[in-house]
């Protein structure tokens, strides 16, 4: 089984690259958006699944494991071939799929190529919880991706541009408030009045 494959890229067509390993080219599908990164003479370094069937072995090449392992991820959801696997990947990043997977986002989840309402609920119900994307830069700040809650929360924060000392801080607020096991959206939302200067805590305004 082919692991990794180190070469230059000898042709590129659409989302298929030809990767030349040492005079042997290796046809290789990739996240268009990789595809498109790429030039003929790059040199290039590819984290493959190697699909076997009975007709055919086909390789899937993605530039980070972290892409890698959500691809496996998504193509173990019933009904879910490569090609949506390829497609999820070519509109988001690892990190912004494990995300809306962790958050219920069905909203960007339909918005993937051949993913609809009931594909994306799918993958909730059978992914949410399972989804380990590594360290990753995000904004500048380091930070994990679901399946933790607290990761998730972090991944939300970062991607709204907040850096880890705010991150941090609003984390601290909201234990120390007893609010800790909120869901995700609460917590963000107690976090951003944190980060406005408020109270993580919403009391209700008092009438007369």
């Amino acid at each position: 089984m082919i692991a990794r494959l180190s070469g230059a890229v000898a042709d590129i067509a659409g989302d298929q690259l030809i990767v030349d390993v040492q005079g042997v080219g290796y046809a290789v599908g990739v996240p268009l958006r990789d595809a498109e990164a790429l030039k003929d003479g790059d040199a290039v370094t590819l984290w493959v699944h190697t699909a076997v069937r009975e007709d055919a072995i086909t390789l899937y090449g993605f530039r980070t494991r972290e892409d890698k392992a959500v691809f496996e991820h998504l193509i173990s959801v019933s009904q879910i071939g490569p090609r949506l696997g390829l497609n999820a990947l070519s509109r988001y990043t690892a990190q912004q799929l494990a995300l809306a997977i962790e958050s219920n986002d069905l909203k960007t989840l339909s918005s993937i190529s051949g993913v609809g309402k009931k594909t994306a609920e799918r993958l909730v119900l059978e992914l949410r919880g399972k989804m380990s994307v590594a360290p990753t830069a995000v904004s500048g700040v380091v930070v994990a991706a679901p399946p933790k809650v607290d990761d998730s929360f972090a991944v939300a924060l970062a991607q709204l541009g907040y850096k880890r000392s705010e991150i941090d801080l609003a984390s601290e607020r909201i234990k120390a408030e007893g609010l800790a096991e909120r869901s995700l959206g609460e917590r963000i939302t107690a976090a951003l009045r944190v980060l406005s200067g408020g109270s993580a805590y919403s009391r209700p305004t008092e009438t007369r």
